[in-house]
């Protein structure tokens, strides 16, 4: 009845923490450090693992404070990952496996050979295994260490897919805007060739391409309104809310290698599982001492038992060099990660490097080209060239300057990009 009374307590406290309900006897800032205690918390009474340590103490290269800090926020708060659970899941197993190597206590009923029921409790001890124990107990947290590395892989991807969506309407409003302010310019030069045509000065064709023109930065520009809505309404999905269109420069400074891959320390961890996992395989076909005691309705009595797993054969011995071959191949594939960590780094600050390039010779061209519109611009109104000398040199003035908007923001993206492999958008202590 008090097992059942504690079960019953226990239950009331989870419901009323999924509610959001006050919980009594807890004020109101001890609710919410436990609402907000991280997936990462270890208990200071267990194994510290590196790797969880190390997830925790990452923290974000977002300015606190900035929209691109108030945007991440919300898409963690707005967060429902399945590896979250999973991470759960792997804490509670590696709980379970914590105890295996007490005593355990198992029921047995039976009929004998003249009808009778016979029940028994036999009590076992595990005096010797060749490790596996143990090594179930490593596996098990080495479970719970790629669970987490799994679930800071996933918010951080989630904090970049958010960032990514409000930069996208970040730069449609941009080139939206730009675009609108050349079509008023645009307007202002079919009004001259509309008149000189009316005037008989012109040719009919000319208000033609200046008309096509107008059209296709019209068209640049709904194209530019189109992807920021669009990218606004997927964010809002994404975290329930709207955010205020107030564009900031994003400058992150990086680590200057890719050893601090979220790839990387997966790997890792995947390669530590595998190993325990070997060495239970391994233990598993090797024999295995326990002492046992049995007390039942015929009497009571106990003793030593050696025994196997796996049973022997003749492909056992192959089987052990499959166990140990498997380890080696784990320990390669954290070498394939490591190199396949520094190849994407070093593409990524090429890329980097190149789209900084273009953003500066997009904004030298495009301030070269309204240097020279405005000469022809200041040439035409003085009667020395024709409208449609000064037509073609706006719309280069237009393009380059698009271009410039276009290379800006793929910084921005790249930088992002970078960030999230490195785990370094959001806090550990947040998740």
């Amino acid at each position: 009845m008090a097992l059942a009374r504690r079960i019953s307590a226990v239950a009331l406290l989870c419901s009323l923490t999924a509610c959001g309900l006050p919980i009594p006897g807890l004020t109101p800032a001890d609710q919410d450090t436990t609402a907000l205690q991280s997936n990462f918390a270890q208990a200071e009474d267990a194994p510290q693992s590196e790797v969880i340590t190390a997830l925790m103490q990452r923290q974000s290269l977002l300015e606190p404070g900035s929209s691109y800090d108030t945007v991440a926020s919300a898409s963690l708060s707005a967060s429902a990952r399945a590896s979250e659970s999973a991470l759960i899941s792997a804490k509670l197993r590696a709980e379970a496996k914590s105890k295996n190597w007490l005593p355990s206590l198992r029921p047995s009923v039976s009929l004998n050979d003249l009808g009778e029921m016979v029940a028994s409790m036999l009590l076992e001890q595990v005096l010797f295994d060749n490790g596996r124990r143990k090594a179930e107990r490593a596996f098990a947290a080495a479970d719970v260490e790629v669970a987490a590395v799994t679930l800071s892989a996933d918010m951080n991807d989630r904090v970049k897919t958010a960032l990514s969506l409000y930069v996208s309407g970040l730069r449609g409003d941009e080139k939206a805007a730009y675009a609108h302010r050349a079509i008023r310019t645009m307007r202002d030069f079919e009004r001259v060739v509309v008149g000189r045509v009316n005037g008989g000065v012109s040719d009919r064709s000319d208000l033609s391409v200046v008309q096509s023109k107008i059209s296709g930065v019209q068209s640049s520009m709904a194209t530019a309104n189109d992807a920021a809505r669009t990218a606004r309404a997927e964010l809002e999905a994404m975290t329930g809310r709207t955010f205020e269109a107030s564009p900031q420069r994003l400058n992150l400074s990086l680590p200057p290698d890719g050893s601090s891959y979220l790839s990387v320390l997966k790997a890792k961890s995947e390669a530590t599982r595998t190993i325990e996992q070997a060495k239970m395989e391994r233990a598993g076909l090797l024999p295995q001492v326990s002492a046992s005691g049995q007390v039942g309705s015929e009497g009571s009595g106990g003793g030593l038992l050696l025994n196997l797993a796996e049973p022997l054969g003749l492909g056992t011995p192959a089987a052990l060099k499959a166990v140990e071959a498997s380890k080696q191949a784990a320990l390669r594939r954290i070498g394939e990660a490591e190199e396949n960590a520094r190849r994407d780094y070093s593409r990524e600050i090429q890329r980097l490097a190149s789209y900084r390039r273009q953003e500066r010779e997009a904004l030298s061209l495009s301030r070269a080209s309204r240097e020279t519109y405005n000469l022809f611009k200041a040439q035409f109104e003085a009667g020395q060239r024709p409208v449609m000398d000064v037509i073609p040199i706006y719309e280069e003035l237009v393009k380059r300057e698009q271009a410039y908007i276009d290379a800006k923001y793929e910084v921005v993206m790249i930088q992002l990009a970078l960030a999230a492999s490195l785990g370094l958008l959001a806090d550990g202590d947040k998740i």
